[in-house]
């Protein structure tokens, strides 16, 4: 529960929250080899380089007029990027759906490999369940695949203690 507890305490020392600093600019951390990681809400991505993203994971290609209403149709969007002098590179990507009043659904939660390991997925998480927070959302609920359950069980999320409410349909 530290990961939850820490939405509601004082702010982590890795990012210092400085929302005059640009449009959509929400977060920073200072990367070890002269670069910077910075968050952001402004959605005005480039759609290939999100796709470029995916790829990197092994994501299914989507089609990109699909994606650009998802992102449109998002209730949060939270960006993460690397800039190198004058080089900005999309690094993480993570969406939110919602009721604009209670309830929240987290989707497209990606970091590219060359970034795992080092507590950005971890960050951004905690960048986008704050950003929800901050609109009195409290229910929070995700989809995951099988291999990255541990991830999200590390930072609080848990399967539904009342069992499975959730159901399906697909079409044929």
């Amino acid at each position: 529960m530290g990961f939850w507890k820490s939405l509601f305490t004082t702010s982590d020392a890795a990012t210092a929250s400085k929302q005059t600093a640009g449009v959509g600019y929400i977060a920073e951390a200072k990367n070890t080899d002269d670069s910077r990681i910075f968050f952001s809400v402004d959605r005005t991505i480039d759609l290939y380089e999100l796709e470029e993203l995916c790829d990197a994971v092994g994501w299914s290609r989507r089609p990109i007029r699909k994606v650009r209403k998802a992102i449109q149709n998002s209730f949060l969007v939270i960006t993460m990027w690397e800039q190198k002098s004058n080089r900005k590179r999309l690094i993480g990507f993570s969406r939110a759906t919602s009721d604009h009043a209670f309830n929240a659904t987290i989707w497209d939660v990606v970091v590219h490999p060359d970034f795992q390991g080092k507590g950005l997925g971890r960050a951004l998480m905690k960048q986008l369940i704050k950003k929800l927070r901050s609109e009195d959302i409290s229910n929070v609920t995700l989809f995951a695949d099988p291999d990255v359950v541990n991830f999200y069980k590390q930072l609080g999320f848990m399967p539904d203690p009342e069992g499975i409410k959730g159901m399906f349909w697909y079409p044929d």
